[in-house]
């Protein structure tokens, strides 16, 4: 594969991402009032609106290419379900802080 073109699917997945998590953002906002879900975390709700929204978002783009939905796309939709989830909750700064507890330390000088 040449590696223009894998750098254009790149920037396509991260632009569906980018779009993915922008609405899972504006529909938590919204429906984050309704009776039903004051009580429960925003992050919880966040995370099933990203649920649902990532395999929907799957079955559109399959029908609109005409494309059969295999297993293994439902799989790679509920694992960027959680990606766009931590996108959408401000999650990069999350993953930092992880990376930055388990990243290798110099100890040399002290």
């Amino acid at each position: 594969m040449d590696i223009n073109v894998m750098m254009q699917y790149v920037t396509y997945g991260l632009a569906l991402i980018g779009v993915l998590a922008f609405l899972v953002s504006i529909i938590v906002q919204v429906i984050k009032e309704m009776p039903g879900l004051k009580k429960i975390p925003t992050s919880v709700v966040a995370l099933v609106t990203s649920l649902i929204l990532c395999p929907v978002t799957l079955a559109f783009l399959c029908a609109y290419y005409k494309v059969s939905i295999t297993g293994y796309y439902i799989f790679a939709s509920f694992v960027a379900a959680f990606i766009v989830y931590l996108v959408s909750t401000g999650g990069w700064e999350k993953v930092k802080s992880i990376w930055d507890r388990t990243k290798y330390k110099d100890s040399e000088g002290e």
